[in-house]
């Protein structure tokens, strides 16, 4: 799954990177370390220009809510636990699957966090001892240090109580799609620990190659069978994880000092 993760590189960065045409300073965020579910978060997409007479769609660099919240829906209040579309059913959930196929993003990330509980606390619940485990966070990221583009859907959704000029009156909500994780081994394994990201969890971003990213973001392309083949699994190969501070774990924390590598879990959360 994907329910953490950082994105701190600059609006400009992220424009050049993607080839974006337009962007707008409000709709630009500072750098997060902590992304987690209802927080704004940049997104590109392929969309016309609003009340732009051309109708071809303009590469655009926005700012949208993680928790994809359907159209049809009658409250946003469910958006908070659709964070996450699975690729094998995205294209047929009622849910998504409308997104699917006019509507997908790239949410451009640094990576992202995935939690391992580690032996000792295994043990303990095995044994049958009241503690709550205690899991240490690792963090997922291109080895190249290249930019993680999660394959995304954003959705619009319009709440009727309010006017039509009014500055929340849409919410353009999205929900990042998770693939099986890789089981080949990692490009940088850490010394203790995981050797693969199915070791750490049994599901993950899917990430998107530059080689698919034009095809992703167009439109155009509305044919299910044809976006189902650009949801395959990235090289493997191409992904490290080390452990980094349970600080993480705690959203209110923010900062660099989040993505710092440990030479090893933490106390008490030994893998």
């Amino acid at each position: 799954m994907c329910g953490r993760y950082a994105a701190s590189r600059a609006p400009e960065d992220l424009a050049g990177i993607f080839e974006v045409e337009q962007w707008e300073p409000e709709e630009t965020l500072a750098p997060d370390y902590n992304v987690a579910p209802t927080k704004e978060v940049c997104a590109v997409l392929d969309r016309p220009l609003k009340d732009a007479e051309d109708p071809e769609p303009v590469r655009q660099l926005r700012k949208l809510k993680w928790g994809l919240v359907p159209s049809w829906a009658k409250t946003p209040e469910g958006g908070a636990r659709m964070i996450n579309a699975r690729a094998e059913t995205v294209h047929e959930k009622p849910s998504y699957r409308r997104a699917f196929t006019t509507r997908r993003c790239i949410l451009p990330a640094d990576g992202y966090y995935e939690w391992v509980t580690g032996t000792g606390e295994r043990e303990l619940e095995v044994e049958g001892r009241k503690k709550r485990p205690r899991k240490q966070p690792y963090f997922v990221t291109p080895a190249d240090g290249s930019v993680f583009a999660m394959a995304g859907l954003y959705e619009f959704w319009r709440d009727r109580t309010l006017p039509d000029d009014h500055p929340r009156a849409w919410w353009v909500t999205c929900s990042v799609i998770t693939t099986e994780a890789e089981t080949s081994p990692l490009a940088a394994a850490p010394a203790e620990g995981p050797r693969a990201l199915a070791d750490i969890h049994p599901r993950m971003p899917l990430m998107l190659t530059p080689d698919h990213w034009d095809a992703w973001l167009d439109p155009a392309r509305t044919d299910v069978d044809d976006l189902r083949a650009l949801l395959a699994a990235p090289p493997t190969g191409l992904m490290r994880a080390y452990p980094v501070s349970t600080a993480v774990s705690n959203v209110r924390n923010n900062g660099p000092e989040l993505l710092t590598e440990l030479e090893g879990p933490e106390e008490g959360t030994l893998f």
